[in-house]
């Protein structure tokens, strides 16, 4: 929603506080690749999944009882449950099997074609149609995918088992089962709040990885000690408080206009992941992650002369990581498309 109709003054500190709300946000989600990283040398993508939805939960669950905000209609229930399994389960431990195999950067490349196949499963499912635009931006997007794939074939990263190349393909589940998630939450928001939505969807999420429980406690009790704080940062940061974070930003202006800021999550997490793990991707898989951000990028353009919008996507990652909307709105699936980790 746009502050056009509020006062210059309150409009700018609206403005100003939402872009620093926004800039919190991106920065915990392009964090939790890095941090992925390094909580995967202790544990495995399961019981890692499991630690940092547990710690999710518990402060997400926290600020819902302070909030008062009651279980959430029936009417929610459906698209909750979808992307607590697909989004907050299957996207996570995709995506740390994925990290397991590739650098944090080329993840988070990989992870940003999220967003054009929400367009596509908004099209399909929401009936929001296609546009020539968003079909061009796939085509592009995955493209620099394939690059990104064909740069990986190569040996495995030093220290690591298994193949680069069936990491980009985990990365690429990650980015569908993100999608899924996406499409499902537009429903759900409908009848309930973005807090209600992100609390239950995680305790969800949660609920889906018990399994690897016994895992879990088997490695915590031999992981050191900055792997395991590594797992419940994912829980308490880029989970829990980017959710809030980037909750009241999205209330403040345009899903649209806060969703270009989530361009800058692959770069800080290239920067971050050099700085922390000393880790580079190649140069093709850096052009390959620049096709990728292209496709998304022509995807959202809008044709000169005011022709008719087509659907719009913002980039996409990361977690887990995932816009709120403002209480009470009803927005398009495509407003949501922006990086979760």
């Amino acid at each position: 929603m746009e502050q056009g109709s509020s006062p210059p003054a309150p409009a700018k500190g609206a403005d100003r506080r939402a872009v620093a709300a926004a800039t919190v946000t991106v920065v915990l989600w392009a964090s939790a690749f890095v941090s992925i990283r390094s909580a995967g040398e202790a544990y495995d993508p399961g019981p890692l999944a499991l630690g940092r939805l547990l710690s999710g939960t518990v402060v997400l669950g926290a600020l819902w009882l302070v909030r008062r905000e009651g279980l959430p209609p029936r009417g929610a229930w459906p698209g909750i449950v979808a992307a607590g399994i697909l989004w907050f389960g299957v996207y996570m431990v995709a995506l740390n099997w994925g990290e397991q195999l590739v650098d944090a950067g080329t993840a988070a490349l990989v992870v940003n074609i999220g967003p054009i196949l929400i367009a596509l499963l908004g099209g399909w499912l929401l009936k929001e149609g296609f546009s020539s635009r968003l079909l061009a931006g796939l085509a592009v997007a995955f493209a620099g995918a394939a690059v990104v794939g064909l740069s990986m074939s190569g040996e495995p990263i030093a220290g690591k088992t298994g193949s680069p190349l069936l990491g980009v393909l985990l990365c690429v589940v990650a980015a569908v089962t993100y999608a899924g998630g996406v499409v499902s939450q537009k429903p759900a928001l409908r009848h309930a709040s973005a807090l209600q939505f992100t609390t239950f969807a995680c305790a969800i999420g949660a609920a889906a990885t018990l399994p690897f429980a016994g895992r879990l406690a088997e490695q915590a009790a031999d992981a050191p000690a900055g792997a395991t704080l590594n797992m419940i940062y994912l829980g308490v940061f880029p989970t829990a408080l980017a959710f809030t974070t980037w909750g009241y930003a999205l209330a403040r202006t345009s899903a649209g206009r806060m969703g270009a800021t989530t361009y800058a999550v692959p770069a800080l997490v290239v920067l971050m992941s050099w700085a922390l793990l000393d880790e580079v991707p190649g140069a093709v898989t850096l052009l390959g992650g620049v096709l990728c951000l292209a496709g998304v990028a022509v995807s959202r353009s809008t044709p000169r002369g005011g022709g008719r919008r087509g659907p719009r996507t913002a980039a996409a990652p990361a977690s887990t990581e995932v816009p709120a909307s403002a209480p009470g709105a009803s927005p398009s699936a495509l407003d949501h498309a922006h990086t979760r980790d």
